[in-house]
């Protein structure tokens, strides 16, 4: 599965795949007296499998769990709040991904904000905010540096742009998160049990299969990265199940098109020559030591959080339980939120607005109507 397939033949080859996956399944079953229990490490893939409805059709073989995947949904809350807080200036122009216009904050979204009359806009790059700050020499531009590392390294171009050009009304709000240190951090809390990682494609890009080697060789666990179409998922969870079965420790590359053994070099090299490892807080989780990426002492006038201060007030609490959902310990509608109160229109919470979010992805392809 490591080029493209012919549309035509994909739905015959899902279906093949499809079961071979319960069968596999059920002899893990007949072998460990229990279902396999495989976590997703993307966003993407979690709504890939419900989109498709491959985890809909496996759901009485194998527990199929969403992780932290979520750039948007893993934002810890008092950073949303500090992020809509800068919106308060009158000479700011705040630019950010679509997804984060409609995260609730404590006291309101980036939407209200921008109905308000705030001068907020949607970028599909970092570097349109550096022109958008070249066009507004008298105002300051703010980008919010949410995402893990597909993105960390597109905000470096900025960074870099901005850098050569002299461009310095442009500064970053930098919140980015790395995997490794999460599922790190989730294996050692043990509040999960695993059996395996679906590992994120996009990730593997930059960072290559090499990254997760840990997993095998410190947790014993197997990992696989896929691609995300349902040949690719399908595939992905079989030679998931087939390690598991066989009691191996390996991290497998389904993904070999585009994922390289050692990741991206040129992209990491300008990774670390901007930021460095930070402390960073995780939604539901608090803080986590070295998880996180900042610009470097050097780059300081692109900080925006050295440039301005914002009111840390305590976030407002809810019934959200979007910290328990991104950390795999409940589903979705486990929530009392979820469908009532909390809707694609109405979130309470991030994991029910983000494109990515676990709830999102059940609400829209997998709910009972």
């Amino acid at each position: 599965m490591h080029g493209l397939i012919d549309p035509s033949t994909s739905s015959k080859i899902s279906r093949a795949l499809l079961v071979e996956v319960k069968e596999l399944a059920k002899q893990f079953q007949r072998k460990f007296q229990r279902i396999p229990a495989f976590m997703e490490v993307c966003g993407s893939h979690t709504m890939s499998l419900a989109r498709t409805g491959v985890k809909k059709a496996l759901q009485d073989d194998i527990r199929l769990i969403s992780g932290p995947g979520c750039p948007v949904c893993v934002t810890d809350q008092a950073t949303i709040d500090a992020m809509i807080s800068l919106t308060d200036g009158d000479d700011r122009i705040i630019c950010t991904f679509g997804d984060m216009m409609r995260v609730p904050g404590s006291y309101g979204t980036l939407m209200q904000a921008k109905a308000e009359g705030k001068d907020i806009r949607v970028v599909y790059s970092p570097v349109d905010a550096v022109r958008i700050a070249e066009q507004n020499p008298q105002k300051e531009v703010i980008f919010l540096g949410i995402g893990f590392e597909t993105t960390i390294p597109t905000i470096a171009a900025a960074l870099k742009e901005a850098e050569e050009k002299g461009v310095y009304n442009f500064s970053i709000w930098m919140t980015s998160k790395l995997t490794a240190p999460i599922l790190r951090h989730l294996l050692n809390n043990k509040e999960v049990a695993l059996d395996g990682f679906l590992l994120p494609g996009h990730v593997s890009i930059v960072m290559g299969r090499k990254h997760w080697e840990f997993l095998a060789d410190e947790y014993h666990l197997p990992g696989v990265i896929s691609g995300f179409e349902a040949v690719d998922v399908l595939n992905g969870i079989r030679r998931l199940l087939m390690l598991a079965l066989e009691q191996k420790a390996l991290v497998l590359n389904e993904y070999r098109s585009v994922v390289p053994e050692e990741g991206n070099k040129h992209a990491n090299f300008w990774m670390d020559h901007y930021f460095t490892l930070s402390d960073e807080p995780w939604r539901g989780i608090g803080i986590i030591p070295q998880s996180g990426m900042d610009i470097r002492e050097e780059y300081r006038p692109f900080n925006a959080k050295e440039k301005f201060s914002v009111p840390m007030r305590s976030p407002r609490k809810t019934k959200c339980r979007c910290g328990e959902v991104i950390r795999g310990l409940i589903d979705p509608p486990e929530c009392v939120l979820f469908g009532k109160a909390c809707t694609p229109m109405n979130p309470i919470g991030p994991c029910m607005v983000s494109s990515e979010g676990s709830c999102a992805a059940y609400y829209q392809y997998m709910r009972e109507e």
